[in-house]
């Protein structure tokens, strides 16, 4: 099948190319590089759209979230529908349900985004929904945080941070949070395209990792031995000062796939421990 994937440089994009490129035809288009009204379309069967504006440290604006996130994606949507591609793939996120929470998150959850990323993600899974036939699937899949060789952002820092650093602050934290490795996501895109699936669909690791665990986890990849402990009010200080680091490191946020799973008979083909120990030696596999 030719496929046409965009965000092909990105970290879930070229591990797709890689990882695939001898059973489908991949083709790849940049919104930043390419001429759009220039995008041949003919004999593509399936686009994966990957391509998106996430998180910015430095800030990004409104309009820019929806130019990236909404408008460029139902403009590639329109055209592929009209040129007679089958399927479309998206990639969101559950930030379209909300921030942290106690309660895991299914495909049939409320969405309340709380920031520009999840709101123009919300915003282009509603506009492709109605785009969504018989002759045109859709298929939405909503990702956690995606993590593997070659990451960067938050797990990347936290890697980094147990690389240099033998003595940390994070005894005994007991929260949970969801994850995905690349190899799994991608594994389920693949499944999505063969089964000619449509929907809303989580991904997602087979169990929830507490921060602590994470990282005795990446210690064990790193072959470093980490000393876990309690410092008195480090989780208050931490709260006050960079809130966003407490809320990541502290409290939970689960999703609960067993309806994607079903749906898909799915099962993921490597367990957490497989994927952090590959994040950490380097493989892309």
């Amino acid at each position: 099948m030719n496929v046409l994937l965009t965000g092909s440089n990105g970290f879930v994009g070229s591990y797709f190319k890689d990882r695939y490129k001898e059973k489908y035809k991949i083709n790849t288009f940049s919104f930043l590089n390419g001429n759009f009204q220039d995008l041949d379309l003919v004999n593509i069967d399936i686009i994966i759209h990957l391509s998106a504006l996430v998180h910015q440290m430095d800030g990004a604006s409104e309009e820019e979230y929806e130019k990236i996130n909404v408008t460029q994606t139902i403009k590639l949507a329109k055209k592929a529908k009209d040129k007679g591609v089958k399927h479309f793939v998206f990639m969101s996120t559950v930030k379209v349900y909300g921030e942290e929470t106690n309660i895991p998150y299914t495909e049939h959850s409320a969405c309340k985004p709380q920031d520009n990323y999840g709101k123009t993600k919300l915003k282009a899974e509603q506009e492709l929904k109605k785009l969504g036939s018989d002759d045109f699937k859709i298929s939405i899949i909503r990702t956690p945080i995606v993590y593997g060789y070659g990451v960067k952002a938050n797990i990347k820092s936290l890697v980094k941070l147990i690389s240099n650093i033998s003595v940390s602050p994070f005894a005994n934290i007991q929260n949970k949070r969801s994850m995905i490795y690349v190899g799994n996501l991608c594994h389920l895109i693949d499944e999505i395209i063969i089964q000619e699936k449509a929907g809303v669909f989580l991904a997602c690791d087979d169990k929830p990792l507490s921060t602590t665990k994470l990282i005795e986890l990446i210690a064990d990849g790193l072959n470093k031995k980490v000393y876990l402990v309690n410092i008195p009010f480090f989780e208050s200080l931490l709260k006050l000062v960079k809130p966003s680091f407490h809320k990541r490191l502290y409290e939970s946020l689960t999703v609960d796939n067993k309806h994607t799973k079903d749906v898909l008979s799915l099962e993921n083909i490597y367990t957490i421990e497989e994927g952090v120990n590959l994040m950490i030696n380097g493989k892309k596999r």
